[in-house]
């Protein structure tokens, strides 16, 4: 996913427009939306999928604990019947499809709104990126993607349906939990990859620099930013779940997320050293392209220098005077040659005690 697409997003189109008005703002996804819910508890666990929203609110799920996908925000309506159904605010559902949201947390009261960016490592070593909308609420949870294929959820899924570990007894709350870890790891596997990018550049930058190792590197500082601004603001959220006093939280949940906040930091921490990293690589291919100018520069100094005396000599023997002492010398023209190849050798000699070749 690489470009500038996902780093600029118009938000133009909702300037002058009252709070709470439902715009989407982002990529519009070429599928349909869809909805998927997923009924669990210690007696079971159902599972459905919906690609019309009649047919979602046809079917109530009667659950224990719900979790309600939807993916395609693109779909304004969905969202808007989605949120007079479970009694969602204005402002919530438009920071939904708003998808250039900055990652937060807000308490409603019944419910927590959650924003982050979740990241979804590809083969090449790139990225995609979507925005990721949370509604945590007593015994119900609801995820919003943007639509963009694949996110990095199927581990929790499995762990659901397979009911392993503690997923199906620990109320929505440990889910949340587990799908923001779920995200926090996908930071892990997307820097990982970064890394071997940047060592790959660094190892031929030292070899070989050129103009396109500049474009790369401005790419992946540009990726960075974007990867900073993700992660920062992410930080305050899971602070504010590890050490708020929401009702919906449980104790025994906030440890699992001080975990997360200690991932958080550490990704922070990875993010800020690619930082720098990028930075001195810039540094690096600058100083590497003024040293070669320069030993061309040298070059190319040290053989006018060279030339120069025989420049002399031989404009010297080019004027048209009549009269030239050394034109009747019967081996002048060997004299003055060996003269010029003895100058020649001597300044080589000399520029290489110098170390100046």
């Amino acid at each position: 996913m690489r470009g500038t697409s996902r780093f600029h997003k118009k938000r133009s189109v909702k300037s002058g427009l009252p709070p709470g008005s439902l715009v989407h703002i982002g990529d519009v996804s070429n599928k349909s939306a869809q909805i998927s819910v997923i009924g669990y508890g210690t007696e079971g666990i159902t599972e459905h999928h919906y690609e019309q929203i009649d047919q979602y609110l046809l079917n109530p799920c009667e659950s224990t604990f719900v979790w309600v996908n939807v993916e395609g925000v693109h779909d304004v309506e969905l969202v808007r019947i989605l949120g007079e159904k479970h009694t969602f605010h204005p402002l919530v559902l438009e920071d939904i499809v708003n998808t250039v949201q900055r990652p937060k947390i807000e308490d409603y009261g019944d419910y927590l709104f959650i924003v982050l960016r979740m990241l979804c490592p590809s083969e090449d070593g790139d990225f995609s990126s979507e925005q990721l909308s949370i509604i945590l609420g007593p015994d119900y949870l609801f995820t919003f993607q943007e639509g963009i294929a694949g996110d990095v959820f199927e581990s929790v899924r499995g762990r659901i349906r397979g009911g392993k570990g503690k997923i199906r007894s620990m109320g929505v709350d440990y889910l949340a939990y587990a799908l923001i870890d779920a995200i926090v790891d996908g930071y892990f596997t997307v820097l990982e990859g970064f890394g071997e990018r940047i060592v790959d550049i660094e190892e031929e930058l030292t070899q070989s620099p050129d103009q396109r190792f500049l474009h790369r590197i401005n790419g992946m500082k540009k990726e960075i930013i974007y990867l900073r601004k993700a992660v920062w603001p992410l930080r305050e959220a899971v602070s504010f779940l590890e050490r708020g006093d929401s009702p919906l939280l449980h104790d025994t949940t906030r440890l699992y997320f001080r975990d997360v906040y200690d991932h958080t930091i550490q990704v922070i921490d990875t993010v800020e050293t690619y930082r720098d990293l990028l930075s001195g690589m810039l540094d690096l291919y600058l100083s590497s392209i003024s040293n070669r100018t320069n030993e061309v520069m040298k070059f190319l100094t040290v053989i006018g220098t060279i030339f120069m005396p025989l420049t002399f000599l031989v404009g010297v023997y080019g004027m048209n005077f009549k009269h030239f002492p050394e034109l009747e010398w019967q081996n002048g023209y060997f004299y003055l040659w060996g003269l010029m190849i003895t100058v020649a050798l001597l300044m080589v000699a000399y520029f290489r005690k110098k170390s100046w070749l």
